[in-house]
C-alpha cells in the first residue's frame, strides 16, 4: 500500500483487537475516515462488512479496490489488464511534465510510463472497481518508484535511488468476499454522512492539525481523477488544495466537527484514533465521547514520521528547521454503553 502519514498499520493489532472485543464475529464496522483504506482492509480480511468512506477521490479510490471489489470477482481480469498496461511503450504527456520536469516527484522515464498508462485505462471504459483495481495498482507502482519523504508537498534535492528503478505493476493484495454480505465505499463528507451510518462499530479517524491529506497527496488526487488541473508552487498542487478545506483541518473547526460527527452517528460502539499531535487534548476528546457511554483510552507510543525526523528544508534543500521530538503517543478511545474488558487492556 501507498506511504501514507497517519496511516494505522503499525496498530492494526491493537485496532483489530478492540473492534473484535466490540462487534459481532462477521458484523459490519463502518470507517469513516478512511484515508489509506489500511483499516477497511484489514477489517474485511478478519471477516467484518466493511462500509469505508472519504471525501477525496484517490482515497475513495483505495477503499473501493481493497474494500468494495472482492478478489474472486476482479483478480483474474485486473492482472489481464496490468500485463496489458505494462506492454505500452513509454509516452510523456501532461503528468510527466507537471511531477517529472515542472516539479520531480518521479523521474521521466517513469513519467512517461504513468502518462501512457494512464490515458489507456481512462480510455477504456472500465466498470468502477475494475477501474480502481487498476488505478491502485499504478498508484502504488508509483509510490514505490517517488522521490519524496512520504509527502507530496516537496521533493527530494536528488533523486531518490528508488526513483532510478523502472515502475513495475503489481495487482493489489484483494480480500476475498465476507460472508456477511457486501463491503461498499463511499465518498462523502463524514459530517453528513454520519447520520445514515447503520453499524455494529464505527471506527473514527479524523485528520487532527492543519496538514490537509489533499495537499499531502495531491499527486495521487490528480492521477485518480486525470483531471489536469491548474497547479501552483514548488509542488505544483492541484489549484483546489486551496479551495477544498474541511474542519477537521482547523483548530476551532474540528471540535464542532467531530461533536457533529459522534451525535448523529447510530452505532452502539465507537472506537476513536487520535493523536497527541492534534488540536484537541484526550481530556477534550474523553469528555466529548462520554455522553455516548463509557470511554476507555489505550495509548500507544510510535515513532514520528520519517519526515519530523529529518528536519526542514526548503526547496533548495536547505536545511533551515531542526528535528523536534521523535515519537508521539496514538491514543485509542473506546466507546461503549456499558464497560467491557479489553483484551489487550486487560
Amino acid at each position: 500500500m501507498i506511504k501514507y502519514i497517519g496511516s494505522k498499520r503499525a496498530l492494526l493489532d491493537p485496532i483489530l483487537s478492540a473492534v473484535r472485543d466490540l462487534a459481532p464475529q462477521g458484523g459490519t464496522v463502518c470507517d469513516l475516515f478512511s484515508g489509506s483504506a489500511r483499516v477497511g482492509h484489514a477489517l474485511k480480511g478478519a471477516g467484518y462488512r466493511v462500509w469505508s468512506n472519504d471525501h477525496n477521490a484517490y482515497a475513495h479510490t483505495l477503499a473501493t479496490a481493497y474494500v468494495q471489489a472482492d478478489q474472486e470477482r476482479w483478480a483474474a481480469p485486473a492482472q489481464a489488464i496490468l500485463n496489458e498496461l505494462a506492454a505500452l511503450k513509454p509516452e510523456a504527456g501532461w503528468f510527466t511534465q507537471a511531477f517529472c520536469i515542472d516539479a520531480r516527484f518521479f523521474h521521466p522515464d517513469n513519467g512517461a510510463r504513468i502518462d501512457v498508462m494512464r490515458e489507456r485505462i481512462e480510455a477504456m471504459g472500465l466498470e468502477p472497481e475494475l477501474k480502481a483495481v487498476v488505478l491502485v495498482a499504478l498508484m502504488e507502482a508509483a509510490d514505490r518508484v517517488d522521490s519524496t519523504a512520504g509527502l507530496q508537498m516537496a521533493y527530494m534535492k536528488s533523486w531518490a535511488k528508488r526513483a532510478l528503478k523502472p515502475l513495475e505493476l503489481r495487482l493489489p493484495a484483494l480480500q476475498p468476499a465476507v460472508a456477511g454480505g457486501p463491503c461498499i465505499a463511499t465518498r462523502g463528507d463524514a459530517v453528513q454522512i454520519a447520520e445514515k451510518v447503520e453499524a455494529d462499530l464505527v471506527y473514527l479517524d479524523p485528520p487532527y492539525n492543519q496538514h490537509s491529506y489533499l495537499s499531502n497527496y495531491h499527486v495521487w488526487e490528480s492521477l485518480v481523477l486525470w483531471d489536469r488541473p491548474e497547479t501552483y508552487g514548488v509542488a505544483n498542487k492541484r489549484i483546489d488544495c486551496k479551495t477544498r478545506k474541511s474542519a477537521f483541518n482547523s483548530r476551532p473547526g474540528i471540535g464542532p466537527a467531530l461533536q457533529t460527527v459522534i451525535e448523529r452517528l447510530k452505532a452502539p460502539q465507537l472506537i476513536v484514533s487520535f493523536n497527541d499531535e492534534g488540536y484537541l487534548s484526550r481530556d477534550d476528546l474523553t469528555a466529548m465521547l462520554s455522553a455516548r457511554g463509557h470511554v476507555q483510552v489505550v495509548e500507544i507510543e510510535r515513532p514520528r514520521y520519517v519526515g519530523a525526523r529529518i528536519g526542514i528544508h526548503d526547496p533548495k534543500g536547505r536545511k533551515v528547521g531542526t528535528v523536534g521530538r521523535l515519537r508521539n503517543v496514538e491514543y485509542l478511545f473506546v466507546v461503549t454503553p456499558t464497560p467491557v474488558v479489553l483484551a489487550d487492556a486487560a
